[in-house]
């Protein structure tokens, strides 16, 4: 069993900074990619970034060169720092983590809420 705990998130204003933390409890050597999506009030859930164990990372084009995901396998914790945040960013941002063996998005934390003023 997995769990998946984010917090980090809260109000600021365009041009700010927020870093979200997803820690991960339980069998987390069942966990091989993770990552972070997010969902706005009338779009549909997309994915955000991702990193596997070995620290290869994805993004999706409306967050390069703006957010950064890291993760630290000691700690079994992923990060998001994001930068230079939008109003368009503002949505639920939730963790997720692939199962290993292929399963992708087996396990979801409850999602923490991020909202980014004008």
């Amino acid at each position: 069993q997995v769990q998946l705990a984010e917090s980090g998130g809260g109000l600021v204003q365009a041009g700010g900074s927020l870093r979200l933390s997803c820690a991960a409890s339980g069998s987390i050597f069942s966990i091989n990619r993770m990552g972070w999506h997010r969902q706005a009030p009338g779009k549909q859930r997309e994915l955000v970034a991702t990193i596997t164990r070995g620290g290869t990372t994805n993004y999706a084009d409306s967050v390069k060169g703006r957010f950064t995901i890291s993760r630290d396998n000691a700690k079994n914790t992923v990060y998001l720092q994001m930068n230079g945040l939008k109003p368009e960013d503002t949505a639920v941002y939730y963790c997720t983590g692939d199962r290993v063996g292929g399963i992708i998005e087996a396990y979801w934390g409850q999602g923490t809420q991020v909202t980014v003023s004008t």
